[in-house]
């Protein structure tokens, strides 16, 4: 069972809850990408081989985000879905640390003997070839060596001769590329949450859906697609819904075909593999109805083809 920990322990706690000095993996990752993932996979083999209890070290918000809101990245991943992915990996302790102006300040020297050290119980440090930590990102690779730390500077993953990075995820989710943002995250781009009531318009139209509890107000991508609910194929929409009156609010609208079950409160994944169409506004529900149909045939169409 994975442990997290949403604040600094003391380091008497830490030697209290985990005898095991720790192999520490740092990082936003956002996306969890194939290079997140051969970090994960080696700090649990360092921590096999050296006797350590293998552990993350992640942030919310992203620091971005606390620093430059306006100018912050849209989010690949919610929390929860990093957690999931941490635990399937093998990570044994995770250290989500709010990240905010107390956090910020605090300087590299500190951040190594004082967090790494004292309360995380950090002897091995795993992270990529340019990170940066402390106030004003003073603090640097070389530093960790100096102070003592066995710092595993990972090398970049490449597909396509391309290094992997959460920036390149962005881009080609932006471009309804799933088939390179697959390459890139080692499976298909999904979303997950739990099924909510919504207002039953869906119903009310012929076509139920399932809507998902986004968990996040910035994804990287809005529009129609051809999805896949646990397996299940159907055909999304992720957006604020044009010609619904009310308030703007993101949602993410799963319609299944060919499924009459009951999906609420459910903790579903959504897995997107083609775009079929930018959100539009249609002049009334019988327009919205009709463009929904042509919807379901193309990513029915699209899932034959695959067949």
């Amino acid at each position: 069972m994975m442990n997290i920990y949403r604040h600094l322990p003391s380091s008497q706690s830490v030697r209290i809850l985990n005898e095991l000095p720790r192999a520490l993996a740092i990082g936003n990752f956002d996306g969890l990408h194939l290079g997140h993932q051969a970090l994960l996979a080696k700090t649990v083999v360092t921590a096999k081989e050296q006797y350590l209890t293998p552990a993350v070290m992640t942030f919310e918000p992203h620091p971005r985000e606390f620093f430059a809101p306006q100018n912050a990245p849209a989010r690949l991943s919610s929390m929860r879905e990093k957690l999931e992915y941490f635990e399937e990996a093998g990570i044994k302790d995770v250290f989500v640390l709010r990240f905010n102006q107390a956090f910020a300040a605090i300087t590299a020297h500190d951040f190594m003997h004082q967090v790494l050290k004292a309360s995380l119980s950090a002897t091995t440090i795993l992270v990529g070839g340019d990170f940066c930590f402390g106030a004003k990102r003073k603090g640097t690779v070389q530093d960790l060596m100096q102070s003592g730390f066995q710092l595993i500077d990972f090398p970049e993953v490449k597909v396509e001769l391309e290094r992997v990075s959460s920036t390149l995820v962005r881009d080609a989710l932006a471009e309804g590329n799933f088939m390179q943002a697959e390459r890139l995250l080692g499976r298909p781009y999904s979303i997950s949450g739990k099924v909510v009531h919504g207002a039953k318009r869906g119903r009310q139209l012929g076509y139920p859906t399932a809507n998902v509890h986004m968990r996040h107000e910035r994804p990287a991508f809005t529009g129609v697609y051809a999805v896949k609910l646990d397996g299940r194929e159907g055909v999304a929409n992720l957006g604020v819904r044009p010609t619904i009156a009310g308030i703007p609010k993101l949602m993410l609208e799963v319609y299944v075909f060919d499924f009459d079950g009951d999906l609420y409160d459910a903790h579903v994944h959504v897995q997107f593999f083609h775009k079929i169409r930018d959100e539009m506004k249609f002049d009334g529900l019988d327009a919205l109805k009709a463009r929904i149909g042509q919807d379901v045939a193309i990513a029915k169409a699209f899932f034959q083809s695959k067949n």
